[in-house]
């Protein structure tokens, strides 16, 4: 994918903490562990070469523990921290070379953000707050409130304009971070753990309000946070950071069935293999004097969702990729994936 076709593109970007960050880019001191950086030389790299694209409308999840680097990445993209070196590009425009004010203008009007942290104006009502950014963009009352309701509605929040922010729940809160978000039209948004300090039920139903959301607009979306139900929930792909790097990155179904490492194995080991891998993953050729039903399934089925047509078939199923088989499939094989087979 190149820069012309991605909605960001992100090049060898690092961002290094301490006295002396520019000398670390580039010299053998960079590849130390990031404690032993840190005690040699003062600095701390919390992002370390950091490379990806996003295509438009894809939702990017970014996950990793605690000190991994993801929230310092996602501030990097938007220049709330300047990187120390790298390049990133969002529509085509390089905005390392932004001037405060062109940035000022891309943060009003091309990307917005959502924080964990809600920050809502506690004296304002709701339709005030999603409006803020209209308001600061110099739009009429008339038209910010208009702008405003039409996301209201979109985000579930009806009923609920002219409540003061301490009047609503949490998710009812992060509800109007994501109107707010939205009021703009942004190309691209940014969310930083967003639902993390909800309750478990709120959070899932707010994972939802953004899978329609993202259905219904098709925003371009960064995703941070450390859940990884969570991430297989609502990404497209997923890039595990671990000490400032990018340790792998892949579709859900890639770092499920394919961990890089041991790091991404522990994250992944809990996850139900059968719930996110497809039957392209274990598709194989017949085998002599394998009977093979007249039964026929889309490559992309996953698992779980195909096992009771296989287990009643009347012998081997085959995977189709299109009109093209890439192979079958029993009831061993997606047995053998239910009990934790594949590794």
């Amino acid at each position: 994918m190149s820069d012309s076709t991605s909605a960001i593109s992100v090049k060898n970007l690092w961002q290094v903490f301490g006295p002396n960050p520019d000398k670390i880019v580039g010299s053998p001191d960079a590849s130390l562990p990031r404690a032993e950086l840190r005690e040699k030389t003062g600095n701390t790299a919390a992002v370390r070469d950091v490379s990806f694209d996003v295509a438009p409308g894809e939702v990017f999840v970014v996950m990793g523990l605690s000190g991994s680097g993801k929230s310092t990445l996602v501030r990097c993209l938007t220049r709330l921290i300047e990187p120390t070196s790298g390049s990133v590009v969002l529509n085509g425009e390089d905005i390392m070379k932004a001037n405060e004010a062109r940035l000022r203008e891309l943060r009003r009007t091309k990307f917005s953000m959502v924080f964990q942290n809600f920050g809502l104006l506690p004296h304002r009502k709701v339709i005030d707050n999603i409006a803020f950014a209209l308001e600061v963009n110099g739009v009429s009352k008339e038209k910010r409130h208009a702008r405003a309701n039409e996301v209201i509605e979109l985000v579930g929040l009806q009923g609920f304009a002219y409540a003061y922010p301490e009047q609503l729940s949490g998710g009812m809160q992060q509800r109007v971070g994501l109107a707010r978000a939205l009021a703009v039209d942004p190309e691209v948004m940014f969310l930083d753990e967003p639902f993390s300090a909800l309750d478990p039920l709120i959070r899932r139903d707010m994972q939802a309000e953004v899978m329609r959301l993202h259905e219904e607009l098709g925003k371009t979306m960064v995703f941070i946070t450390h859940d990884l139900d969570e991430a297989i929930k609502l990404g497209d792909r997923i890039a595990i950071m671990r000490d400032g790097a990018v340790v792998q990155m892949g579709t859900p179904e890639d770092l499920i069935a394919n961990p890089a490492d041991e790091y991404v194995s522990e994250f992944t080991r809990d996850v139900p293999k059968s719930h996110v891998m497809t039957l392209r993953t274990i598709a194989r050729p017949a085998q002599a004097q394998e009977k093979v039903s007249t039964a026929t399934l889309p490559s992309s089925t996953v698992i779980r969702d195909s096992t009771n047509q296989i287990l009643s078939a009347d012998g081997s199923v085959t995977v189709l990729d299109g009109n093209i088989s890439i192979g079958v499939v029993n009831a061993q094989d997606v047995l053998r994936v239910i009990g934790g087979g594949i590794k």
